[in-house]
């Protein structure tokens, strides 16, 4: 075989379907998010980005700064080993006690991103418990997909946010076998919200347990940023709660909550806890001040949500199309890989605003999009140009396909 013409041929193949991905060279600017450097062959030009996860911006707040400055002139640059092994700092204990606190559970369990706590937790749940059944969320993240794959438990997949379909699933399922209903908080791509409370109502009447991810709701919901679960108070009904450091937190790093023996068992038999390099203790020191901010202050929460309905009411003053949905993600529907890669081309080089293309594999073929996240940080001038720009690039494709 010759594996560099077979390695080409692939990314021809990407590239003829408008689905090849390039990343932007960027470089943000600490205190002054969501505007950036870009660099490229042209040079530098400044770029405001609307496309971050960094949903609340505080990975630019100075008490986050303050407090890995700190950490790193007390403790050094990096862990030291694995949590097993010389790597567990004081930082880490003192951060999963702020999590399960921020979670109303017994316990929490540090792993280095929010792919790793679902893929390892999931797993080692899945495969240690006997003939368990998972039964999962048809638009569940990849990394809670993978974890199930490699658990090599049995897995039925329901209709997406349908507890009807839910119970239909766990009705078919020998009741003495274990089940784990494993769904998501807030959808990244569509932005809409799963029905918790119905879901946990199923789960409980055919004796499952529950698996709830709130990656893109901690910091953002609820009167302390515990997420949808937090917000609708059912947090006590679900048996894991799992979510990241990395978006409305603003650093690295991934979690699960639960009952001490949940996460003592995952500690203690998960290989992607157990065999990698703990957090710099940094990075959890800036997790720490990040987390007991955002349980005392609602500002960001509240000026966040302002921003997404005020850029909601601009795009459908503009006739802009996006999906309406209860969350702050703002898909602006495109329906073409190509179209959708050539939009966010003339967004960042003729009006230099940095909103990524999303396609397949992330979203269904035919469903392609530019995924907007309006931040705290985001002024009114930012988003009237943003939506100016698109206005423009709607106004330019219509004159296009009518000629």
């Amino acid at each position: 075989m010759n594996y560099e013409n077979f390695f080409t041929a692939q990314l021809d193949q990407l590239r003829r379907e408008g689905r090849y991905r390039v990343f932007a060279d960027i470089e943000r600017h600490a205190g002054n998010f969501p505007h950036a450097t870009q660099y490229g062959a042209g040079g530098e030009r400044q770029v405001t980005v609307w496309c971050s996860n960094d949903y609340l911006g505080m990975g630019q707040h100075p008490t986050v700064l303050a407090a890995m400055h700190e950490a790193l002139d007390r403790c050094g640059a990096g862990a030291g080993g694995t949590r097993n092994i010389a790597g567990t700092n004081h930082f880490h204990t003192v951060l999963e006690h702020e999590l399960a606190g921020l979670h109303g559970k017994d316990s929490a369990l540090l792993f280095n991103s929010g792919y790793m706590s679902n893929w390892a937790s999931l797993c080692t749940l899945a495969a240690k418990m006997p003939q368990c059944v998972v039964v999962s969320d048809a638009l569940n993240h990849a990394s809670m997909i993978e974890g199930i794959r490699h658990s090599r438990a049995e897995c039925v997949v329901f209709e997406h946010n349908d507890p009807s379909d839910l119970a239909r699933k766990l009705a078919a399922i020998d009741p003495a076998r274990p089940k784990l209903v494993a769904f998501e908080s807030v959808y990244s791509m569509d932005g809409d919200v799963a029905p918790i409370e119905a879901i946990c109502d199923v789960a409980d009447r055919f004796g499952a347990m529950t698996y709830l991810d709130e990656v893109h709701a901690v910091g953002l919901y609820g009167p302390h940023g515990g997420g949808i679960s937090e917000r609708d108070g059912l947090a006590h009904r679900i048996s894991v709660i799992e979510g990241t450091l990395a978006k409305g937190f603003g650093v690295i790093g991934g979690y699960i909550t639960g009952s001490h023996a949940l996460c003592d068992f995952v500690r203690s038999y998960a290989s992607g806890f157990i065999f990698t390099t703990a957090l710099p203790p940094t990075v959890a020191a800036g997790a720490i001040a990040s987390i007991r901010h955002l349980k005392s202050s609602d500002a960001e929460r509240t000026r966040m949500h302002e921003r997404v309905a005020r850029l909601r009411a601009k795009l459908d003053q503009a006739d802009v199309p996006h999906l309406h949905n209860p969350s702050h993600i703002v898909p602006v529907m495109v329906w073409d890989a190509a179209l959708c890669k050539e939009i966010s081309d003339t967004l960042l080089e003729r009006f230099g605003v940095y909103v990524q293309p999303i396609n397949y594999p992330t979203v269904p073929r035919g469903t392609e999009r530019l995924r907007l996240t309006p931040s705290p940080l985001h002024s009114d001038a930012d988003m009237d140009h943003l939506v100016d720009s698109l206005a423009t690039i709607w106004r330019e494709l219509s004159i296009r396909r009518a000629a």
